[in-house]
């Protein structure tokens, strides 16, 4: 049963962003596979959305089942309208209607070219006999990819090599055009070798005098300064900007190959901050190996070490 202070609450939830996730967890700790997977759907589409963590209010996780005549969780709205549950979010990212709902630009269509080795031909085919199923592979925005079986979804792109016959959905197509899939031995035993050559670059790592040549040179950059308010009071380089929400929106709307370096106390936050500008296709993106300390050590001993 919906009491009227829950139908407030989720009413008031529902109209508090144009898109509205559900879910167990929230959109940077998904709590379960089906919600984790329309957080990655959402995050390809769509750069801010917001998440209702249901785990923490009993009311709203039963309340939002009654409220939208659903079982399950998650549950996405867009623009005040119930879409659906995990499987129609798949379906309809699959078909192409979910970029038309959400305002999104589609991907352009493409059939990837693919180089299979003859080790991994034998060993995807012969998997891909045995289950009975058909060959997938998904690329996400951060380029991890993942390759499994079952059948075919709609809207999937169909793309030959070495004989058999991969399966993509559209977003996945456009990143895997070149890839090459190797079977190789490892430390472990057997695995898939997966080269991607639209990947971005890998975060680079910047000591302390290089990023002071830097700044020296007149070059273009942007250093963000990752750490809390409290920490930045304490000690800071001045040229740095704050990386609080605002700055970090404006940041991501860069263009891609701008020149960024990112700095926290030590270099283990910035490095999280750089990973995360190289997943949204940034390619000169920059972490100060040890951080503000290192700065203090070996370029400005004015400022404090804490």
């Amino acid at each position: 049963m919906l009491n009227d202070e829950t139908r407030r609450q989720i009413d008031s939830l529902i109209a508090s962003d144009r898109v509205v996730l559900f879910m167990k967890g929230n959109r940077s700790q998904p709590q379960c596979g089906f919600s984790a997977t329309v957080v990655q759907i959402l995050g390809e589409l769509v750069p801010e959305f917001t998440t209702v963590d249901v785990l923490a209010d009993p009311a709203i996780r039963d309340g939002i089942k009654a409220y939208s005549s659903w079982p399950t969780i998650p549950q996405l709205y867009v623009g005040g309208e119930f879409v659906g549950g995990c499987d129609i979010v798949r379906e309809m990212y699959g078909s192409g209607e979910l970029y038309e709902k959400l305002g999104a630009e589609k991907p352009a269509l493409v059939v990837p070219v693919l180089h299979v080795s003859d080790a991994a031909a034998k060993f995807l085919g012969d998997a891909a006999a045995r289950a009975g199923q058909q060959l997938h592979m998904r690329i996400d925005n951060a380029f991890q990819t993942k390759a499994y079986l079952g059948p075919v979804e709609a809207g999937e792109i169909a793309a030959e090599a070495s004989g058999l016959t991969f399966h993509f959905d559209r977003a996945s197509a456009a990143r895997a055009d070149g890839l090459r899939i190797d079977y190789v031995e490892t430390p472990h035993g057997h695995d898939l070798a997966i080269e991607n050559p639209n990947a971005p670059p890998a975060v680079h790592a910047m000591d302390a005098p290089s990023l002071k040549a830097l700044m020296d040179s007149g070059r273009a950059y942007h250093l963000f300064d990752v750490r809390t308010p409290e920490e930045r009071a304490t000690a800071s380089i001045p040229q740095a900007k704050l990386l609080d929400p605002p700055t970090l929106a404006a940041a991501e709307k860069l263009p891609k190959d701008a020149l960024i370096v990112l700095h926290c106390h030590h270099g283990g936050r910035s490095a999280q901050a750089a990973e995360h500008f190289r997943q949204l296709g940034f390619r000169n993106v920059h972490n100060l190996v040890g951080g503000i300390d290192a700065w203090s050590q070996l370029v400005d001993s004015s400022v404090p070490r804490y």
